[in-house]
């Protein structure tokens, strides 16, 4: 064979074989975010009615005290009591003055039909016309003690307190210590919002991510002195300036490590099955250790419909409640289940497949 000839097919086998290995190296390849994409996959033969477990289930209400009266679940053995938030700003309208008669009302009325509460504490909103936090943290002495949140279009969607703030840390602090004071023992949890915020130090120049986080270790600190013996949660969902897998800076999982090390349970909210953002953040962390701190998740308002944030009614839709109870038992090995009382799911699909 002439060498001209020899090197071109010398070339073209080179060629080919290159083609190959890349090929065959694109199979195999798999993106790291989309580990679990398929996860939920195993549950789809899931079904009503649920089976006994061993997962204390809670019918959350938010800010609606008032749907707690005469509500089915309370009928309902399964349910051992109700999720109701608590604004920070109507437990202290002056400072170091303290009134829990909301509390109290409503935790008497459960117990007197063998239920009991799961408190939530407010400090943020995704409303911005709704401040969460007491008139006199806003002051100029806690720099304002509270902070507009901004979506990803950097509009207003509502307002968190500083968490980072040393001061306002101090007071959030001395808030959980008078509720343990009043309700450690008699109520089954307290558990403290989502760490997903929408800040940055555009609005705040104190504000940086590793502040945040540590501001949010010292209140799971305070969280667990207040209450040694009831639950405490945090919710973990995500946290500012860092996105998983691939902008891991060990944030998120810093959280999860310190309510494990002091017996704070972990939680997020939105249980989201196939979203790629809850699967490796909240999702990812539950399922990939051991915990003896108790987790908890929660379904809440779009959740019934596989999305988040919408009170939008599709009439026509497969009962997902068989799934998301399936995955939250074996893939995430949760100890709570918060279900919120968004209708019409709540009593069609949720009610009737505990029966």
């Amino acid at each position: 064979m002439p060498l001209l000839n020899m090197r071109v097919s010398a070339a073209l086998s080179l060629a080919v074989f290159l083609s190959l290995s890349v090929s065959s190296a694109h199979a195999k390849w798999k993106n790291p975010a989309d580990r679990y994409a398929e996860a939920y996959k195993e549950y789809l033969g899931a079904a009503c009615p649920i089976a006994s477990d061993n997962i204390r289930h809670f019918v959350y209400f938010a800010r609606d005290r008032e749907g707690i009266k005469d509500h089915p679940f309370l009928e309902h053995d399964r349910f051992v009591g109700a999720q109701i938030m608590y604004p920070w700003r109507s437990l202290e309208t002056v400072k170091g003055t303290y009134d829990f008669s909301l509390i109290e009302e409503d935790l008497a009325y459960l117990n007197a039909r063998g239920k009991t509460l799961f408190i939530q504490l407010q400090d943020a909103s995704f409303d911005p016309n709704y401040i969460p936090v007491p008139d006199y943290l806003l002051a100029d002495a806690y720099a304002g003690g509270a902070v507009q949140q901004l979506d990803d279009s950097k509009k207003p969607e509502g307002w968190v307190a500083k968490r980072w703030n040393g001061d306002v840390q101090e007071r959030f602090a001395k808030l959980l210590l008078a509720l343990g004071e009043a309700f450690d023992g008699r109520i089954e949890g307290l558990n403290l919002q989502e760490s997903a915020i929408g800040v940055s130090a555009e609005q705040d120049e104190r504000f940086t991510p590793v502040g945040y986080v540590e501001g949010l270790k010292r209140n799971m600190s305070a969280l667990k002195a207040a209450f040694p013996t009831s639950v405490g949660m945090q919710y973990a969902n995500f946290t500012p300036g860092e996105w998983l897998p691939w902008e891991d800076k060990g944030q998120l999982k810093s959280i999860y490590e310190h309510g494990e090390a002091i017996g704070v349970g972990l939680g997020a909210p939105d249980l989201m099955v196939r979203r790629r953002g809850q699967l490796n953040h909240p999702i990812a962390m539950m399922h990939e250790q051991d915990y003896t701190a108790p987790l908890g998740i929660a379904i809440q308002d779009g959740n019934y419909t596989g999305r988040t944030g919408t009170t939008e009614v599709i009439e026509s839709k497969q009962n997902i409640v068989p799934l998301l109870h399936a995955f939250a038992q074996d893939f995430l090995k949760v100890d709570y289940m918060f279900w919120v009382n968004q209708e019409p799911y709540f009593e069609k699909d949720v009610l009737s497949c505990f029966e």
